[in-house]
């Protein structure tokens, strides 16, 4: 059988665009040697816009859909829905399987860094996957990570909020990032040697301008928080559940460092964050020998996770294996989609992409 390639017109031929459509240029014809007068370098030159060969125009489709990849990779972050189909194995309807990459791509976790009520959910999930499962990730789905991290370092530079969750997810992906750069060859590091390099050095420069960040005194002539009554300040601190936050808004004033020392405040605290026999096994004692609430609630966070608490956080349908956003929903097929939906936790969502 004749071989016929992918262009059947003979790949290396110059084709010319007519108003009868493409045609195939011959240096040689009968017109050309009927008006010796006409140069060829002048007419290559007034056909160079409609002058293509088989081989040109293969290279600039490469180059154009890798330049619409690399645009839409540095606009949309990846992310086409608000929900994602877990499949953990191949069935007869549906071929291969669902990975944390390809969720993380997907599911938009770029807008979501702009919500307040799940601006905690996404750095706590960054901050796992900076941890044990960077390496898991595609090419792609890195790249949509460090991505989404510089939308979240420029938004915390600017309204400076939350900056310490943000200095301790920094720490932990750099002390990652250290450990894969020193091991490479023993670790599998998707990715050029020198883009993690770069990447590292991007963290550190991320680092400094978070410990350089100067929060502005802000001049208010209103109601302030010292203004309130003591029994008001009281039940907001009531409120916190985490122990610097305690610890920090103890600084601000006399008064308010009074209420944070209050024992019943980090009793509540500590019996929210960890359970009775966690507390049974590290009593600390005071000198009067009664117990050190406060002392104990930092001491037992070196041990055991503390509770979680998000506004939002992703949901996951039972009955269709949908992972989305609450307000965005799913096409759920259930006759009571409601009883089917459970929250995620960051660590659960990890842990559905473990097979």
């Amino acid at each position: 059988m004749p071989f016929l390639g992918q262009d059947w017109r003979s790949p290396g031929w110059s084709w010319i665009k007519t108003e009868d459509g493409w045609k195939r240029f011959e240096f040689f014809s009968h017109d050309i040697q009927d008006n010796s007068d006409i140069d060829l370098e002048e007419l290559q030159v007034e056909n160079k816009e409609n002058l293509f060969s088989a081989e040109d125009c293969k290279i600039e489709a490469k180059k154009r859909k890798k330049d619409h990849f690399n645009n839409n990779t540095k606009s949309q972050f990846f992310f086409q829905e608000k929900w994602i189909y877990v499949q953990k194995e191949s069935t007869r309807e549906r071929h291969g399987y669902c990975t944390l990459g390809e969720a993380f791509n997907r599911l938009d976790f770029s807008s979501a860094i702009q919500d307040v009520r799940r601006f905690n959910y996404v750095v706590k999930l960054l901050q796992l996957i900076a941890k044990s499962q960077l390496t898991s990730l595609s090419g792609a789905a890195q790249k949509n990570y460090f991505n989404i991290l510089e939308k979240i370092v420029r938004k915390v530079l600017d309204d400076q909020q939350n900056p310490r969750l943000i200095k301790d997810l920094l720490q932990d992906l750099g002390s990652t990032l250290c450990i894969l750069i020193r091991e490479v060859g023993k670790s599998v590091l998707v990715g050029n040697i020198n883009i993690w390099i770069c990447r590292l050095e991007t963290i550190l420069n991320w680092q400094q301008q978070l410990n350089n960040l100067q929060i502005p005194k802000q001049v208010n002539n209103g109601v302030t928080l010292s203004d309130l009554p003591l029994h008001m300040q009281n039940n907001i601190l009531y409120k916190f559940s985490d122990g610097w936050d305690i610890v920090n808004l103890g600084q601000v004033t006399s008064t308010l460092h009074m209420l944070s020392e209050d024992r019943q405040l980090w009793k509540k605290l500590c019996h929210y964050h960890f359970a009775e026999k966690q507390l049974c096994r590290h009593l600390v004692l005071s000198e009067k020998g009664h117990v050190d609430w406060k002392l104990m609630y930092f001491t037992l966070q070196k041990y055991f996770p503390k509770k979680e608490q998000y506004g939002d956080t992703l949901q996951f349908c039972r009955h269709c294996s949908i992972l989305f956003w609450k307000d965005s929903g799913h096409p759920c097929t259930a006759n009571d989609p409601g009883n089917c939906f459970m929250s995620v936790s960051p660590q659960q969502f990890i842990d559905l992409f473990k097979f």
